[in-house]
């Protein structure tokens, strides 16, 4: 073998290790060189030898077959080092590339035109490129385990040593203690089972565990007189996090804005108590959060998601309705058919083309919070209490979702709409200043809606991505209660929630957790312990 062959091995080696070892350049969606040795190169390099050696060189197809392996491996090993530091979670091929389409419409309406014409251009351009030098490194090393007959003879052995070294890897740590980086083929393991599970059958009521029974009443929604039941809504608040106040710098930065809220909460005759639970997911998946509260099972999963979503499990919609509740769902962020969202069984589902809203867009989510909350408490929330049922609402935000721009101007009158001549934005941007803007809008609404009798849960359905909460940050969420009744105050209360908008103390329990003690509090026949 040559000197020139055998460079030009070394070369396709390193490069090909390089496209299976990299690692997330944190915080964002860079990648960073490591050097490390990847297990399924050297395997396949050893299973390589033997081949050349059984069966001289590969055909220019097997080569190219081999080359698109190449790529599709570390495009899988870029998911799998990006979502856990964006999404504080492993990658789930099939439940994220279910959304793949609408995370790049949401990078499309956040980012200049030039960006996104360029982002067009640079991603077909640089997987050609990708393919081109791995088909070349396939080449070079065919070339040199050809002109190299002894390395051939010793393949097997090499296979087999290190198939030993990769069945020794060190689970859950990103490096190993033989220099060799953390494997993919547990990952593609994990997802081709998880497609198997969710695809076929076998999804039996044993994987979602046991829930809350939902047999209890909601006589402490009427209040001591057995008046009208009062309506609730729950409130998930995008993206709201524990970062918000346990980081001094973004706590500092929204303390007048909390103030301001407060102030709100005591003028308007309520009272609000808070606490802190685990949320479900960490940094995007919100849905998760969504069905662990609303179901009371721990869907941490989005196979457990889907799941759920094809069971009959009871949820705190079918409780409300089944005790005269007029039960809606208020989704602002669905655009598109979301037909596994039957399972709920609300009333009326409205999502952003049912809200009626007509003001200008604001960015990929469209109608800001604000306005969404004017037009819940218009349509369904405003009329008087005599001439309807008591409703129980289901209302995700999403002026907090990252991006976290362009961010709502603050209205006078939300059902009009901003002053005439203007865009409906703010000039600020970023993760305090929706934060901000949530606190202000709340405050206004609660200001404006005195004297009414609703019970409203708001809860952060999971912290913001790993760049804004910081690394290795816990999965805690705020949870608020705000409510004039004071003997439902005293009963959440005594479950451990503390006045005020600062929760004092860790984590009560874990997101479907929370689904227990509303149905407690809520019950009038039982007494929190």
């Amino acid at each position: 073998m040559t000197a020139v062959t055998a460079g030009r091995a070394a070369l396709a080696f390193v490069l090909l290790n390089t496209l299976l070892t990299f690692e997330n350049r944190w915080p964002g969606l860079g990648v960073r060189f490591m050097p490390r040795l990847s297990f399924e190169l050297c395997l396949g390099l050893a299973l390589l030898a033997a081949w050349v050696a059984w069966r001289g060189a590969p055909s220019a197809r097997a080569a190219t077959g081999l080359a698109l392996g190449a790529v599709a491996l570390a495009a899988a090993r870029y998911a799998d080092v990006t979502a856990p530091a964006m999404m504080g979670r492993p990658v789930n091929l099939y439940w994220d590339g279910r959304y793949a389409l609408d995370l790049v419409a949401l990078a499309a309406r956040s980012w200049p035109a030039w960006q996104v014409a360029l982002a067009a251009l640079a991603l077909p351009l640089g997987a050609a490129l990708l393919l081109a030098l791995a088909r070349w490194a396939i080449d070079a090393l065919s070339q040199a385990l050809a002109a190299w007959p002894a390395l051939r003879r010793g393949s097997l052995l090499s296979a087999a040593a290190l198939g030993l070294c990769f069945a020794a890897y060190v689970p859950g740590q990103r490096d190993t203690r033989w220099f060799f980086s953390l494997p993919l083929a547990p990952t593609l393991w994990n997802q081709a089972t998880l497609f198997a599970q969710v695809l076929g059958p076998g999804r039996g009521e044993a994987a979602l565990g046991a829930g809350p029974a939902f047999d209890t009443d909601l006589q402490s929604l009427r209040g001591a007189d057995g008046a009208r039941a009062a309506d609730v809504l729950l409130l998930f608040a995008e993206s709201y996090g524990a970062v918000a106040l346990d980081d001094a710098a973004l706590s500092g930065a929204l303390a007048p804005a909390r103030e301001r809220l407060q102030a709100a909460i005591d003028a308007s005759g309520r009272r609000v108590l808070s606490a802190r639970v685990r949320a479900a997911t960490f940094g995007g998946a919100s849905w998760l959060s969504h069905a662990s509260l609303l179901s009371g099972l721990a869907i941490t999963d989005p196979a457990l998601h889907n799941l759920l979503m094809a069971s009959q499990r009871p949820t705190l919609v079918s409780h409300f309705a089944r005790h005269g509740y007029r039960t809606v769902g208020w989704m602002p962020g669905i655009k598109r058919p979301w037909p596994e969202g039957a399972f709920y069984g609300f009333e009326r589902f409205a999502d952003d083309a049912q809200l009626g809203y007509r003001g200008p867009d604001i960015g990929y989510w469209r109608i800001p919070d604000q306005v969404a909350m004017a037009l819940l408490h218009e349509q369904e929330l405003g009329a008087p209490p005599a001439t309807r049922r008591p409703v129980f609402a289901v209302f995700p935000t999403v002026s907090t979702h990252a991006p976290f721009r362009p961010l709502p101007a603050l209205l006078d009158d939300p059902l009009r709409g901003p002053p005439p001549g203007t865009s409906g934005q703010s000039g600020s941007a970023g993760y305090p200043d929706s934060l901000r803007y949530q606190f202000q809008w709340l405050a206004r609404h609660l200001e404006r809606t005195a004297g009414q009798g609703l019970v409203l849960i708001v809860v952060g359905d999971h912290q913001p991505p790993g760049g804004v909460a910081g690394r290795d940050a816990p999965w805690d969420v705020p949870v608020h209660l705000i409510t004039s009744d004071a003997t439902l105050a005293r009963r959440f209360q005594a479950l451990g929630f503390t006045p005020g908008l600062q929760p004092q103390g860790p984590a009560l329990g874990a997101m479907h957790d929370l689904t227990r003690w509303l149905l407690l509090a809520f019950d009038g026949r039982a007494e929190p312990h």
